[in-house]
């Protein structure tokens, strides 16, 4: 026999056949044909000069030579499995994973550009989103389930959670919605002054989270009054469709309006009751190079993203 011939795919593929019992079998698990396998057997025969297995009626069996053959391939398979394995390990020791969680505005419009931005910048950090309005991205946070925290607050807000610390990003403009057929929407699209919320003292609210009510309150107090606030979901495409059926007014973020525009709402432009939106880390924690990237990543997106009009 020469050794300098001896195909090692081959001895994998004899191992294949001689734990299976059968070719049709060996043949299934390596998505080969049978005649493929067989003739693979043959010439791994025709190379180590001996027979290695005998064909009965109910399939095969090594003899003796094969035994031994086997016996080897079996210690071949496992240094190629360990070999991959090895690999592999050093395949995901060398890529990074950051972990993020967002509300669902910025999940929807923001967050897959900076995704794609990092992606293309830092080919070797892998992003992963999870969902959450802020509480519970922020419970998250602390949990160590996600390694950056996407939220916002409004003016009045200044504490969050304990041990957690703020990464300013930038300012998000919050708009008035109201119904296409209301009164004031001919008022935003024409000459005149457009609609303030002084101008809603008498409308019904849609609102949100307990945040997004309070914030309603706080800006119609502003303005010298009490809002009724009705409805509440933080579901935007619902705020909407109920805006737009004439069943109250809302305020936006302009993220929301990015992600979903109705057609029969009109949006005016609230410059004065913006929020502010931030990374959260953990406190006292070493902010990982993944992490930093991220949030270097948001920058140019986020310029870009405010640049355009909500309702393109």
């Amino acid at each position: 026999m020469d050794r300098r011939g001896l195909d090692v795919r081959r001895l994998l593929i004899f191992r294949e056949v001689a734990v299976a019992g059968s070719l049709g079998a060996a043949a299934r698990s390596l998505g080969w044909t049978q005649p493929a396998v067989s003739q693979q057997v043959r010439a791994l025969e025709r190379e180590l000069g001996c027979p290695l297995v005998l064909r009965t009626s109910k399939g095969v069996v090594p003899t003796a030579a094969g035994e031994l053959v086997l016996a080897r391939a079996q210690r071949i398979a496992e240094e190629v499995d360990a070999l991959r394995g090895e690999l592999a390990e050093r395949a995901a020791g060398s890529r990074s994973v950051v972990r993020i969680a967002a509300y669902p505005s910025a999940s929807a419009t923001l967050i897959p550009r900076v995704m794609a931005a990092l992606q293309d910048t830092d080919p070797d950090i892998t992003t992963e989103l999870v969902e959450a309005e802020p509480p519970e991205a922020e419970v998250a946070l602390l949990a160590d389930e996600v390694d950056l925290a996407l939220v916002f607050r409004y003016p009045s807000e200044s504490a969050t959670a304990g041990g957690l610390h703020w990464l300013p990003l930038f300012e998000e403009r919050m708009d008035l919605v109201i119904g296409g057929d209301h009164p004031l929407a001919a008022r935003a699209a024409g000459r005149d002054a457009p609609p303030t919320v002084a101008d809603l003292a008498e409308q019904t609210w849609v609102a949100g989270c307990e945040r997004c009510r309070r914030h309603v309150t706080e800006i119609c107090a502003a303005a010298g009054y009490a809002p009724t606030i009705r409805h509440a979901t933080d579901d935007y495409v619902l705020v909407q469709n109920m805006v737009a059926a004439g069943l109250g007014v809302a305020v936006l973020p302009q993220s929301a309006l990015r992600a979903f525009r109705h057609p029969d709402v009109v949006v005016v432009a609230g410059p004065s009751f913006g929020r502010r939106v931030c990374g959260l880390v953990v406190r006292d924690e070493p902010v990982g190079e993944a992490t930093e990237a991220l949030v270097r990543a948001f920058r140019p997106v986020r310029d870009r993203s405010l640049e355009e009009p909500a309702d393109a």
